[in-house]
């Protein structure tokens, strides 16, 4: 394993104090501007992204804590039943342990707030946590790469994987292929699709191969290519497939992407939704626009699924916090990233029937 770079390291590579070093990053205004350049080059070269503020509390007698990195608002973190799941069991794994949880949200998906994206930036770099785990961020995201740079342990869920952090997840592709061949199986060929966005740049519309293609959201390209697998697999051309994109994980959003679609092709007979939240939205709309002949089939089952008769992909979600967050409060000996994939199962409800 490399050596750890520390600010005594720095120190002696450069041939300058410790004090210098900290001064760099804590008090610039000591140091002339091509020294501190000079530093703070030399630190990204060997690797040192600068004092941990974690190590500062807790050499001060301060409380540790486990920073969450979450892709959406605050509001919605505890509005959404699936996320809701999420946090349950990964508090339970940080208060079993006596720590303390630092959530730190994202207003990805949303317009003008690349703003607030910079002040989240700086909160990741200043969090004062001993290890984060990065919850459903996209791939480009700019507060994993700030995560990454502090050098904690870090745990990834969902996504991105990356293959250089411990992942916990589920096999995406594998349960929507469950979903779209059980449609198949019902005799269902004209499907729609209501899903989730596949990057943060506020679209909303017709869900395009170019879009699809560079998708940033490995979840939401996993569950098409999985949807795909399914009705190609059925005899179900893939370029026939009416396709919608969502900003959020909301009922509304479904109901909006139910309305887009039958917009654009009023025959088909079923729907595959990204999240239940998204199904349960579209399957109202159905019902108002006296559509209730339509087959719908969700992903996560959330509590409201099976009060709504809705068929769905079961996924662990407590389990999933569960894991994800003792994994980071009792880490391993041994370091080596490890990939831990969750069960998933198809959960036939009466919202998904035969063709008529």
């Amino acid at each position: 394993m490399a050596r750890k770079v520390t600010l005594q390291t720095l120190a002696d590579h450069l041939g300058v104090s410790r004090t210098t070093i900290s001064n760099a990053y804590n008090r610039p205004d000591q140091l002339a501007p091509e020294l501190r350049e000079r530093v703070l080059a030399t630190a990204a070269e060997l690797g040192y992204s600068g004092p941990d503020p974690a190590a500062r509390r807790l050499r001060s007698g301060g409380r540790e804590a486990i920073g969450l990195l979450f892709t959406e608002s605050l509001a919605y973190a505890f509005n959404d039943p699936g996320a809701v799941r999420f946090l349950q069991g990964f508090s339970r794994a940080t208060e079993e342990a006596g720590l303390a949880l630092l959530l730190l949200p994202g207003f990805a998906g949303r317009e003008g707030t690349s703003h607030r994206g910079r002040e989240r930036k700086e909160a990741v770099r200043e969090a004062v946590v001993t290890g984060f785990c990065a919850y459903s961020l996209p791939i480009d995201d700019p507060d994993f790469a700030a995560a990454v740079e502090r050098r904690l342990p870090l745990v990834v869920v969902d996504e991105p994987r990356t293959g250089e952090h411990t992942f916990v997840g589920i096999d995406d592709r594998a349960g929507a292929r469950l979903a779209a061949a059980h449609l198949a199986a019902l005799g269902h060929r004209r499907i729609g699709i209501v899903s989730f966005r596949t990057a943060d740049d506020g679209f909303s519309g017709p869900l395009t191969p170019e879009r699809e293609a560079a998708a940033t959201y490995p979840v939401s390209a996993a569950r098409l290519a999985g949807w795909r697998d399914g009705l190609e697999a059925a005899g179900i051309a893939w370029e026939d497939v009416a396709r919608e994109e969502r900003i959020l994980n909301a009922p509304e959003q479904g109901a909006a992407g139910l309305r887009a679609l039958l917009a654009r092709d009023a025959g088909i007979t079923a729907v595959l939704c990204s999240t239940d939240q998204m199904a349960l939205g579209a399957m109202r709309a159905a019902a108002e626009s006296g559509r209730e002949d339509l087959s719908f089939v969700g992903y996560d089952d959330i509590p409201a699924a099976a009060a709504f008769d809705l068929a769905t992909v079961r996924q662990p979600l407590l389990e999933k916090g569960l894991t994800a967050g003792r994994l980071l409060v009792d880490p391993p000996e041994d370091p080596t990233p490890q990939e831990i994939l969750l069960d998933v199962e198809l959960v036939p409800r009466g919202s998904a029937r035969p063709v008529a």
